[in-house]
């Protein structure tokens, strides 16, 4: 079950950028933070990806109050950071899921589905990003159905090079399946 509030060292963070926001403003999180706060991550990570913010124009004030090298993000050691490079599935939006629910008053953290956190790893495939699918597969646990229809339906269509990709997911599937397999 996550937790209700955040631990440290985010707590002090997250605290601090709630009470600096003057509206109310939803960031879609995914990434290793989202993973932690969720799924009990243990991997440690010094940000908070973003891949939207609501209302949009309160991206430059979050980027100027958390981003790297703001004075929190040297306090607290760990930064916020908008994720433009990564391409979601289509309806992300419609599953996320909120993160500490209640625990702020103006900061509203949702994250993606664990399936569409995988898929957004998909195109970076660094050694991390997989042993956070790996997680997230043996965690949740994942259907490989669910993931491999996603993929085809809400992410291939707008992937740059997709036949790359295709080579990867196949890959990812077989890793998921050894690991489930031996489990």
């Amino acid at each position: 079950m996550p937790a209700s509030r955040p631990d440290a060292p985010w707590a002090a963070f997250l605290e601090t950028l709630d009470s600096s926001l003057a509206h109310e403003t939803t960031l879609a999180c995914l990434g290793g933070f989202a993973i932690h706060a969720l799924y009990g991550l243990p991997r440690p990570t010094g940000d908070v990806d973003a891949v939207a913010v609501a209302p949009d124009d309160q991206l430059a004030l979050l980027l100027r109050i958390a981003g790297r090298g703001s004075p929190l993000a040297k306090h607290c050691g760990i930064y916020f950071d908008f994720v433009a490079v990564v391409t979601p599935p289509e309806d992300y939006a419609s599953r996320l899921t909120p993160i500490y629910p209640g625990a702020f008053t103006r900061l509203r953290l949702m994250a993606l589905d664990p399936y569409d956190i995988a898929l957004s790893k998909l195109e970076r495939n660094q050694r991390h990003d997989r042993e956070d699918v790996r997680y997230l597969a043996s965690r949740v646990p994942f259907d490989l159905e669910l993931l491999m229809g996603r993929y085809e339906k809400e992410l291939r269509p707008n992937l740059g090079r997709p036949e790359r990709e295709d080579l990867t997911i196949r890959l990812w599937m077989e890793m998921i399946r050894e690991d489930l397999a031996a489990e």
